[in-house]
């Protein structure tokens, strides 16, 4: 793929990307579908790793096929949750070799949030942890110092959390995070732009890229769910009531907006589409106008 995700970042080009959950299936074509609408308006999908530990199909998987499908740039999502060091770094091995360079590490939700609450959470490390793993194997070495036979080239993401209450003490976990070989930061979603103007100055010392969340919000409903159960996520009292007299057209126009005034701002914005992509391409298209 030309002008890939890491390129556009580093030469400062605005990137929009998506996130979509793989199928609870084995059957990719419905998730194709959906994606399929995106790729002429995203510059990549970024494929969730068993979101809220409800099983899904790998997203190494979707992602190579993805990219091989749609040539559509894919970040996958690896969680710490499910492996352990071996498998950890086994999984990033075959991903490489599969084509799939960009990554996202986390530390996974547990496995009693979801829908196997017996499952085993492995921990070995966390997402800083896992970074660091990733790094090492770009510099061809496992996590233990043997030399490998060949090493990787992964673009390495992680998160970071524009709404924190001590923002000082966000920078360092960022900062820790940037020293353990992430190159891009990818966010919750961000509905007040006042802390993230806070955020970005608390943060103009970190020279990696950030991706900022954006959600269109479809009803007041999910506006007060995000607020109530999301940490991290705070939606202004002014967008709930828009919410309030227009529905999911006041969700669509907010969203235009706020990535209007970000693309002044930021990197990129990173969009969750909440099982609606027609929405996120209506958004996009419009946004774009």
């Amino acid at each position: 793929m030309t002008n890939s995700l890491r390129e556009k970042l580093q030469s400062r080009q605005f990137v929009v990307t998506v996130e979509i959950d793989p199928p609870k299936g084995a059957c990719p074509w419905e998730v194709y579908e959906r994606m399929r609408l995106l790729a002429r308006v995203v510059d990549a999908v970024n494929i969730a790793d068993s979101p809220m530990a409800r099983m899904r199909m790998s997203p190494i998987a979707l992602a190579h096929l993805v990219q091989e499908e749609l040539d559509l740039e894919a970040v996958f999502h690896l969680t710490c949750r499910d492996r352990n060091l071996l498998g950890l770094q086994s999984e990033l091995l075959g991903a490489f070799a599969l084509g799939v360079k960009n990554i996202l590490t986390l530390t996974g939700d547990k496995p009693q949030m979801g829908d196997h609450p017996e499952a085993t959470g492995v921990f070995d490390v966390n997402s800083a942890g896992l970074a660091r793993i990733a790094s090492s194997l770009n510099r061809g070495y496992d996590i233990v110092g043997n030399p490998l036979d060949s090493s990787t080239d992964f673009f390495i993401g992680a998160v970071a959390n524009p709404e924190a209450e001590d923002l000082e003490e966000e920078l360092e976990k960022i900062n820790s995070k940037i020293d353990a070989g992430v190159g891009f930061f990818q966010t919750q979603p961000v509905f007040d732009l006042k802390r993230l103007e806070l955020f970005l100055e608390a943060t103009h010392s970190c020279h990696v890229p950030f991706i900022f969340g954006l959600m269109p919000l479809k009803s007041v409903k999910l506006a007060k769910y995000l607020n109530d159960n999301v940490p991290g996520v705070n939606v202004p009292q002014g967008y709930i009531d828009r919410l309030q007299v227009k529905g999911r057209q006041a969700g669509l126009e907010i969203a235009i907006e706020l990535m209007h005034e970000m693309k002044s701002m930021v990197s990129g914005v990173h969009i969750f589409p909440m099982g609606d992509v027609s929405l996120v391409e209506t958004m996009l298209i419009e946004g774009a106008a």
